[in-house]
């Protein structure tokens, strides 16, 4: 019986060593890889037991595990706030075309009104300073 015991605790040890090998950095949970091959190493039983109960992350499609998460005191019963629809635009392609149109010419018209001011501004003030 103690050699049947042994094996099983080998094997399982080996399976977590695998399976710690195997995952992502990001599918693992707590510590370091290594630190888990370590724990598991040092520790066969205990270590595997609890990569396969907290070490592990679990798919979303796979076993589930309730975790515990902080009681909240509900103070007043919270209002469900509707989703915020996407604004449906009901113009057609050609009157959205249309109006970038518009806005590009209105674009093109107030860079050329600046334009127009600068170099205004640039000939008053350049005749008041040959005539000063």
């Amino acid at each position: 019986m103690p050699f049947l015991f042994s094996l099983l605790v080998i094997a399982l040890m080996v399976g977590a060593l695998v399976d710690i090998i195997r995952r992502e950095d990001s599918q693992v949970r707590f510590l370091p890889k290594m630190a888990w091959i370590v724990v598991v190493v040092l520790l066969p039983l205990i270590g595997s037991l609890l990569w396969f109960a907290i070490g592990r992350e679990y798919s979303e499609a796979g076993l589930r595990i309730p975790r515990m998460r902080a009681a909240a005191t509900p103070s007043a019963p919270r209002r469900a706030d509707p989703m915020p629809t996407a604004p449906v635009d009901t113009r057609s392609t050609e009157e959205q075309i249309a109006d970038l149109d518009r806005e590009i010419e209105e674009w093109r018209l107030r860079a050329e009104i600046e334009k127009r001011r600068r170099d205004s501004g640039e000939s008053a003030s350049g005749s008041e300073t040959a005539a000063g």
